[in-house]
């Protein structure tokens, strides 16, 4: 995906809402070997490629003042607490040879085909919707399939279970993570106790 963008020399609060109230979003780039940049934005295209799914998980192409600046991956975002406006962004420069540290989303997938849901009448609970990765920015996934569908009444799904895309690892803290667990209803649990 490709951002446009143009570097700006004015800084704090007045001049960021300035850029505002003409319809960009004040951000910065940094990371790398390269010095911060201060860029803005153009609102209406960022708010609706903010919307989707891919725009936060994948490596973005980015230009200031028309010109490449390399690879970047969004790294946060600031929306206004009740108004439909995007605050701030910040950008991370990637290189080709150093890993990302991410999250990245997950989809699930034959839920309703299990075992767990069919026969257990269980529900099954998302216990997380993203999980942290490090590969390099070429192996970054999009996302992540959990596939539920052999998934046994009472029982749940770990992140060291799920099969990964090559050259993508579990990050420490997602090692032992509980993905999905299928839990007991009251008419489940009272169908079973009939029995």
């Amino acid at each position: 995906m490709q951002i446009e963008a143009i570097s700006r020399s004015l800084q704090g609060t007045g001049a960021s809402r300035r850029l505002r109230r003409a319809g960009k979003v004040p951000g910065i780039v940094y990371g790398g070997a390269a010095a911060p940049v201060s860029i803005e934005i153009d609102h209406n295209f960022l708010f609706h490629a903010l919307r989707k799914e891919a725009f936060h998980s994948s490596i973005l192409d980015l230009s200031i003042d028309g010109a490449a600046a390399g690879q970047v991956l969004l790294r946060d975002f600031q929306m206004h607490p009740y108004k439909q406006l995007v605050l701030h962004i910040d950008l991370q420069r990637v290189s080709a040879t150093e890993k990302l540290h991410t999250k990245v989303p997950l989809h699930f997938v034959g839920a309703e085909e299990s075992p767990a849901v069919k026969l257990g009448h269980n529900v099954v609970s998302h216990v997380v919707t993203e999980l942290e990765v490090l590969c390099l920015p070429k192996d970054l996934p999009e996302f992540l399939t959990v596939d539920l569908s052999k998934l046994e009444a009472e029982t749940s799904v770990h992140a060291s279970q799920l099969a990964l895309p090559a050259g993508v690892e579990l990050a420490a803290a997602s090692a032992d993570v509980t993905v999905a667990s299928a839990v007991a209803t009251a008419k489940g649990a009272s169908d079973a106790a009939a029995e």
